[in-house]
């Protein structure tokens, strides 16, 4: 017999967000207390800085360029490997998917995607290799219509709360400061998608029978945007107490100047000339946060946190109860980060810095294992996790796993972690490929590729229509040295005196990159 797998991911949220990674505004006892227990990764890597690709990325323990998911819009193929299939046949685990999966579009009115039509049929499984699916996204509806099972959960039983989300994806001005997607959420909390989630995961873990594996992944559809948790529970943190993040360079001139040091993409999302509309909303231009706009958000996104801390305190509450607790191996990360303030920026995007690609991270591995905590700085990958739950359950990694078992210890035997970035939207058609080693972070922009088609066009031609004026030619890039300047203020790239260790660092990149696969999948809508 394996230990038991629980697997708490949330979505978008940053490194630096929990306390045992230095927070003073946000209290995460309980997800603390796993680090201090376990094994604290400092410098984990996703190998994409949007949802689907990095959701699709932990299911099948693949490379992007592998499981082919390389933007949100494309669907993750039905018959791609799921690692809770794999403990199923191979090692007996129950196994169940609550919360936020995104492995299929999103943005699918007429539920052609499996994923979304098992909501409408109320279909909770099996599906993707899990007993028991259930899915909660980041609100209740989307144009009147219900979302997730969630949603349509709320549609039904609480039908006064079912429109009260702040809208996803529509910067228009709310909260107390007129923030880009934010809502004092008058929804109580125990209806709320986190407290839901939670309940669901606590119900489930009470029918298993003493002596049954399990493998359950609980995936909170926050701290992402729309920021409107609920309204009884933002006196746990006041925007007006909190200063603006240390990432924040100041003055909009301060800001021009760090922007202006970047690619040509950076600073035209801030003065409007770039829509970052693969990350965020088509209407909103960083240039139009005000200091307290910031200051707001960053203070949801904390009571946010906190929910989903105390959510987990209550699913390791009923672990503890039916016994397990010993023998129950516990992993907490997220999908991607958030910009909160850095850079001036909000939201997500081709911005291949920490604030985006660094995880939060933890496996406390279960005590009757017997390994000791440690805090690990060598690099880490999300393409890890799938062939570090084969080896909690017993059996060995699958041949389509492409990532290795965590290490628990500093012990040299990992170098580098990649992050890559391909263009949803033809008009843009940008590719970023990076690399973390020895404190440096290297991007390389490969050519554009604005107006090649790559599928967007045949579905949702309005969307694809959108093109940008910037275009790289091969020669652009980024380069930070994260010992002197962790913020990534100053690029290096052209800084002849990192030239021999640019040149390292790319070719490193390219001889580690899984090859492409075969053919191409296509982006099939627009989230």
């Amino acid at each position: 017999m394996g230990r038991k797998i629980l697997f708490v991911t949330s979505d978008q949220q940053r490194w630096d967000s929990l306390g045992c990674n230095g927070n003073r505004f946000c209290r995460t006892p309980a997800i603390d207390a796993l680090a201090h227990d376990g094994i604290n990764y400092v410098r984990a890597y996703n190998q994409n800085t949007v949802c689907m690709p990095a959701r699709s990325t932990m299911l099948t323990g693949q490379y992007v360029r592998t499981h082919g998911v390389f933007a949100n819009g494309v669907p993750l193929p039905q018959d791609a490997p799921s690692v809770a299939q794999y403990l199923k046949e191979k090692a007996g685990y129950k196994t169940a998917l609550i919360g936020k999966a995104h492995f299929e579009p999103g943005f699918d009115p007429t539920a052609k995607y499996e994923e979304n039509l098992r909501q409408v049929q109320g279909d909770f499984g099996p599906w993707r290799g899990f007993d028991y699916a259930i899915h909660a996204m980041h609100i209740t509806s989307f144009n009147g219509r219900p979302v997730g099972h969630y949603g349509r959960w709320m549609q039904k039983n609480h039908p006064e709360f079912f429109n009260r989300s702040a809208p996803l994806l529509n910067a228009s001005p709310g909260g107390e400061t007129g923030a880009p997607e934010t809502a004092n959420n008058e929804i109580p909390r125990g209806l709320y998608h986190t407290d839901w989630l939670a309940d669901l995961a606590v119900e489930w873990l009470g029918k298993l029978d003493a002596d049954d594996d399990w493998f359950l992944w609980l995936s909170f559809p926050d701290p992402h945007h729309p920021w409107d948790p609920p309204a009884s529970e933002l006196s746990r943190c006041d925007w007006r107490d909190l200063p603006l993040p240390d990432g924040y360079p100041g003055t909009p001139e301060k800001i021009c100047e760090v922007l202006a040091r970047k690619p040509a993409h950076w600073l035209a999302y801030y003065n409007g000339d770039f829509a970052n509309i693969e990350g965020g909303p088509m209407n909103f231009t960083p240039q139009q946060l005000s200091h307290d706009n910031i200051r707001e958000i960053n203070a949801k996104v904390h009571v946010m946190n906190e929910l989903i801390d105390e959510a987990v305190g209550r699913v390791l509450a009923k672990v503890k109860a039916r016994g397990w607790d010993a023998d129950t191996d516990v992993i907490f990360t997220t999908d991607h980060g958030e910009l909160q303030g850095d850079f001036g920026f909000v939201y997500k995007g081709p911005f291949h810095v920490d604030s985006l690609m660094r995880l939060p991270f933890i496996w406390r591995p279960a005590p009757n294992a017997h390994v000791a905590p440690s805090i690990v700085k060598q690099p880490v990958e999300q393409v890890d996790l799938a062939a570090t739950f084969a080896s909690i359950a017993g059996v060995v990694s699958a041949p389509w796993m492409q990532g290795r078992v965590l290490p628990v210890s500093d012990d040299g035997t990992r170098q580098r972690a990649l992050c890559e970035w391909d263009s949803q939207f033809p008009g843009y058609g940008f590719h970023l490929r990076s690399i973390y080693r020895d404190d440096l972070v290297l991007t390389r922009y490969e050519p554009s590729t604005s107006g090649q088609p790559n599928g967007l066009e045949e579905f949702w031609p309005a969307f694809a229509a959108t093109t940008t004026r910037i275009k790289y030619d091969g020669t652009e890039g980024e380069l930070y040295d994260l010992k002197n300047d962790p913020l990534q203020w100053h690029n290096l790239w052209d800084d002849p005196k990192y030239r021999t260790r640019k040149s390292d660092l790319i070719a490193d990149l390219y001889d580690h990159l899984p090859p492409e696969r075969m053919l191409k999948l296509k982006v099939e809508a627009p989230a």
